[in-house]
């Protein structure tokens, strides 16, 4: 799409006070536990479970293992959902599972089945924008900013060197 075509929503310097505002949020609602799993979809909720491992680990000393989630997003109820870790190292652990965009909630919804063949302590959601277009039972614990739009409209999200939100 063409530059004039997409608005600005968040810039660099609101993400990442967004994302400091989250690593805080995690930190205060995870006080007890010994070590907390960022759970990254492939992809921008990967970079962003990245971006607050980062954070988290300037605020506090409490161990932080990132784990990456890869699910096909075009088709996520028959993918097979693969973490980058063995199963058993999630026992009895706090896990969040970071995206950058809550949409409907599908692929965050299918991204929790691996989570479920193992006892862990809770699971909650982090993600940079919800749309609250919520036709699947995720609602975010942690969000850095709430957008509404139709379903029509479309979020980019970058996060490299420079950080964005665009709406188009």
């Amino acid at each position: 799409m063409e530059d004039q075509e997409k608005s600005l929503i968040l810039g660099d310097d609101a993400i990442r006070r967004k994302i400091i505002r989250m690593a805080f949020e995690i930190i205060e609602n995870n006080l007890n536990e010994k070590s907390i799993v960022l759970a990254g979809i492939s992809g921008q909720g990967y970079t962003l479970a990245r971006l607050l491992e980062k954070e988290l680990r300037k605020i506090s000393a409490v161990k932080i293992l990132l784990v990456k989630i890869s699910i096909d997003k075009n088709a996520p109820e028959s993918s097979i959902v693969k973490l980058d870790v063995s199963l058993k190292e999630l026992k009895k652990k706090a896990i969040v599972l970071v995206d950058d965009v809550l949409n409907t909630g599908k692929i965050l919804t299918y991204s929790m089945k691996p989570f479920l063949a193992v006892a862990v302590k809770k699971i909650e959601v982090a993600v940079l924008v919800n749309r609250s277009h919520l036709l699947f039972p995720v609602h975010p614990n942690y969000t850095g900013h709430s957008l509404s739009t139709t379903l029509n409209d479309h979020i980019e999200v970058v996060l490299s060197k420079k950080l964005a939100v665009y709406l188009h």
